[in-house]
Order: C-alpha cells, then structure tokens, then sequence
C-alpha cells in the first residue's frame, strides 16, 4: 500500500488531501458534461465549427507539453498537424475511388496509383500512420536537432523553416498532393456518408472523446516523474544533464509526443472540415496554433483547451461580422490579451487566486522600551 492510499484509507483522511487527488479531473469532467451537451443548442453548421475547435484543442495540449512543459517554442507545428490531416485525405480519396484513379491525378495526367498511395487504401494503416508517422519523423528530427545541443530561438527556426520548406513541397507536387487545393471533395467514412448529421454527430463525439482522453494522458504525463522532468529540463536543462539524464532522448520524445497529438488533431479535422491543404501547413497556421495556447495559458492543461476554444471562436465571429476588418481586430485581440495577460486567461486567474488564499502576517506589536512600565527599574512616580 502506497502512502497516498494509506492516507486515504485512514479513518482520519482529510478531505483537502482528497480534493487534492482529485482536484485534476473536475476541469475534465466538466469540459466533457458541457461539450457532450453542446449539440443540443447547437444548429448543424456550429456543431461542426465546435468539433473544429476541437481537434485545434487537441492540438494547443500538445504545443503546451512542448512549449509550457518542456519550455521548446515550436513555430512549425502545422508540419504534423497536415501530415496527420493528409493520412486521413489520402484514405478517405481511395475509399472514395474504390481502385479507379483519384480525380486530381486523372486532372494531372496521371495513368496509375503510386505506389506510397496504394498502402492508404487499408484504414488499418492509414490511421496509425496519420498518429505515429508525424511522431517518428518529429522524434527523427529532434534527435538530430537537440544531439546538436539546439535550443531557445535557434529551434524554434528550424520549426518555422521546416513548416515553410514542407508546404512549398506539398504546393509544387501537384500530381501527388492536390497541389494548392490540396484534398477535398471526400464523400464517405467507412461507408457512411459524410454530409450525412448522424455521421456527423459521430465524428463530433468521437473528437469530445480523444480531447477528454488526451486531456487524461497530459495530466498524467505532467503529474509523473517524467512531467516533473521535463520542467527541470525547462527550468535549468544543464543541471538535468550533468545530474546523469540524457537530455537528448527526452526532449525529442516530448517533441514526439506533440507532433503525434498534431497528427491526431489533423487526422479528426479533415473528416469534419472537407479538406486539408499545403495552407494548413505553412508557418501563418503554425503561429496561430502557439497563440492558443500564449492566450489560454502556458503549462495548463485546461488553459491550451480554453485558448483553443476561445481563439477560435473569436475569429470565426470577427470574420463573419467584419468581413473587411476582421484581421485587424483579430491582430489587437492578440495583443490586448498578452499584453493584459500575460501568463494567460488560466494562469492569470490562478495567479490571482493564490493572492487572496495568501496570508497577511502583521508582526506581534510591542511598546517601544522608552515607554514600556513593566521593565526592571522603571520609574512609577
């Protein structure tokens, strides 16, 4: 029995040490009761912009174990979020084809499937790829990158030119990708129709879901041993190194672990949204996504959801009100919010509850010695 559960299971357990257990999970259950009774006053259209908002969610948790957590400011994170987005397009082309040539390759000139297509044929490996190709290739990279003893600005470059660099690429192979269109025009899932709402509530319960668990598995990775590694790693990485840790196989696992939730977010989005392009992939979207997470608050689980959430919706307002002005007001709302908050809207408001639960300790007042009767040889006349 660990000391935790005999501190439970002691008839004189306080409930502060319970709440302290628990405390974690009342922002996830509380997220899950209000998203899985969102449909129900939502129409259809905001319905799908929510589950939008939501796979970005997904995204903003892993940004913030990198980022937050780990203290790397990645600037390429749309790299994974398309790589995971074009698994799932590539899938949801073949199912549509049913063995016959894509539409845009027939537009290409294209006579026969590549061979790197024909494997995405098969849901079985489609979607473990849109998840673990996206971690392998960023464990790949951060390996190489921080084995370099790479970091601070000069990573978050090498983020911002891989992003720039990938979605030239995918731009240029039209033939392959789509081009600058990308993929689009999807019409089933598994054989069920995608315009059709009850594939679509699927979908949506389906992202509430994987948000809730992943928001499950970064409290727990944060709370482990790991999790308070990687905030030494932030903290003080040299200490980390010289106390026998090897360095560069955690920070390019935690690189790993976001660029899988990036590839996860993406492999949600294109079902729900129709379409993923070399757009969603460049560095304009990549700092978006480190915005929602600045906004909501860094190293907080619930703060990268909430920033996500509120971001989105903000823009999504802004552009259908003030179709002319929406990015000028969208640019001041981001910088009204670092500027007035700048640990974020979470960790603001925690900064302030810890001010009112702090104390105010007055020292013991005592009468100054000049005037205090009660001392040996005081005068009583």
């Amino acid at each position: 029995m660990t000391a935790a559960t005999a501190r439970l299971t002691s008839p004189g357990a306080r409930p502060r040490e319970l709440l302290r257990l628990a405390g974690p999970l009342v922002p996830i259950l509380l997220t899950g009761a209000i998203l899985f009774l969102a449909p129900a006053f939502l129409s259809d259209f905001r319905q799908n912009l929510l589950a939008k908002f939501l796979c970005f969610a997904i995204l903003a948790i892993g940004i913030d174990l990198l980022w937050g957590y780990a203290g790397m400011l990645s600037l390429g994170h749309g790299v994974w979020f398309g790589l995971g987005g074009y698994a799932m397009g590539m899938y949801l082309k073949m199912e549509d084809a049913d063995g016959r040539l894509p539409d845009f390759m027939n537009w290409s000139g294209l006579t026969a499937i590549p061979w790197f297509w024909k494997p995405f044929e098969h849901a079985w490996f489609a979607l473990p790829a849109a998840v673990l190709g996206p971690g392998f290739l960023a464990y790949l990279v951060g390996y190489l990158v921080f084995r370099s003893r790479v970091k601070g600005a000069y990573f978050s470059i090498i983020t911002q030119a891989l992003a720039l660099i990938l979605s030239i690429f995918f731009v240029g192979q039209q033939q392959y990708t789509g081009g600058t269109n990308g993929l689009t025009n999807f019409s089933t899932l598994f054989g069920f129709t995608l315009a059709d709402r009850a594939t679509q509530d699927a979908l949506y319960y389906l992202t509430v879901a994987t948000l809730l668990l992943t928001m499950l598995f970064a409290t727990w990775l944060t709370r482990a041993p790991l999790g308070r590694l990687l905030i030494a790693i932030r903290d003080d990485e040299d200490r980390v190194r010289f106390s026998g840790h090897n360095v560069t196989l955690l920070k390019a696992a935690v690189f790993a672990v976001s660029a899988a939730l990036a590839g996860l977010a993406g492999a949600l989005y294109v079902p729900q949204v129709g379409i993923i392009s070399p757009a969603n992939m460049g560095i304009v979207p990549s700092i978006e996504f480190v915005l929602l997470v600045a906004v909501g608050g860094r190293a907080t689980i619930t703060g990268a959801v909430i920033g996500a959430i509120l971001v989105s919706w903000a823009r999504s307002t802004l552009s259908e009100n003030y179709p002319d002005t929406w990015l000028y007001l969208f640019g001041a709302l981001f910088i009204g919010s670092v500027l007035l908050f700048p640990a974020g809207i979470v960790g603001t408001w925690r900064s302030l509850l810890r001010h009112r639960r702090l104390p105010i300790r007055r020292p013991p007042f005592r009468a100054p010695s000049a005037v205090r009767l009660d001392t040996p040889g005081a005068s009583h006349e």
